[in-house]
């Protein structure tokens, strides 16, 4: 028996959703949300889902009530008899609170696979985890995809001569040496010592700067500290350009006017996160480009039990 494909939001995702749908050449499926006046919310389905596979589409950014409002759809999906539900997470929030970095901490990002898994899910699929080992926090199959596969052929398409790409951390090394291999190019890394959270003291370079057009890789960009200070720090050593390369913009606090005032060329995001700028805010060095194909490629061979391997270079 051939189980029905059905796709659903989380309504802060919805943007994207629709996007990933239209890419299936699919109708987004219909639901909604009651907001009581104490604050509680209670999501429902508005059509049938018995038996159906349901993927619902939820990039857990803040506030929490993104992450719940996923917990809610699922349980109820199970609830209303669906035969499996896939969350889609571009976005996999409490990434960074991978392990215990200090004592008496939580380790948010198992937390919220043991929630997932209590409320009744049955896969989950993300783009470009903060550390690759999260996905051993899980016990059913997880479904790593990297922005490299839309990220790769841009900059292939920019032709810069004499490519460096760079590393912000040590903890990029690993995805910034696959871009490197795969671009024939040299990499760079940059030190840095943090003074506290998303404060960053010094910062120095590893590697051949002078006169380099120098891309920086993350897998995301918070408050853009950690970017702005190693775009400044490689243009003072010379480079020739930086530019820089973040699957997930969460631009929070005042990132948006360190990037307009910073060094920075251009900082190319996907569509994972929504940019939420303030009114007035200089967003013209940002550019977006759309993770909704790649995951409704891969929604597609899920669904039909394709192997998608081949269709990631990093």
């Amino acid at each position: 028996m051939e189980h029905a494909i059905k796709i659903f939001s989380t309504r802060n995702s919805k943007y994207l959703a629709e996007r990933i749908a239209k890419s299936l050449n699919m109708e987004l499926g219909k639901s909604e949300v009651t907001v009581f006046s104490d604050g509680e919310f209670q999501p429902v389905y508005l059509e049938s889902v018995r038996g159906a596979t349901l993927f619902i589409v939820c990039s857990s950014f803040p506030p929490m009530e993104n992450l719940m409002e996923l917990l809610l759809m699922i349980d109820a999906a199970r609830r209303a008899s669906a035969y499996q539900v896939i969350a889609v997470m571009p976005y996999f929030g409490w990434a960074r609170q991978d392990r215990k970095d200090r004592p008496r901490v939580s380790i948010g990002a198992k937390l919220v696979a043991n929630l997932l898994a209590a409320a009744g899910c049955n896969r989950v699929m993300t783009a470009d985890l903060h550390a690759d080992q999260i996905q051993g926090f899980f016990d059913f199959p997880v479904d790593h995809i990297y922005a490299s596969s839309i990220f790769l052929p841009y900059l292939r398409s920019l032709k810069l001569e004499n490519l460096s790409i760079a590393a912000p951390d040590m903890g990029s090394a690993k995805r910034v040496n696959a871009y490197a291999r795969i671009l024939g190019c040299p990499m760079i890394i940059c030190h840095k010592s943090r003074e506290k959270a998303n404060v960053v003291g010094s910062m120095t370079a590893i590697g051949d700067v002078e006169g380099r057009n120098v891309v920086i890789v993350d897998d995301m960009v918070d408050t853009a500290g950690t970017l702005c200070k190693a775009a400044s720090m490689l243009m003072e050593k010379g480079a020739a350009s930086v530019r820089a390369l973040a699957t997930h913009p969460v631009l929070s606090g005042t990132a948006y006017e360190k990037i307009a005032n910073s060094p920075l060329q251009e900082l190319v995001v996907t569509d994972t996160i929504p940019l939420r700028a303030p009114a007035g805010a200089d967003t013209s060095k940002i550019k977006v480009i759309s993770v909704a194909e790649l995951f409704g490629d891969v929604i597609d061979k899920v669904y039909k039990d394709k192997s998608f391997s081949t269709s990631f270079l990093y």
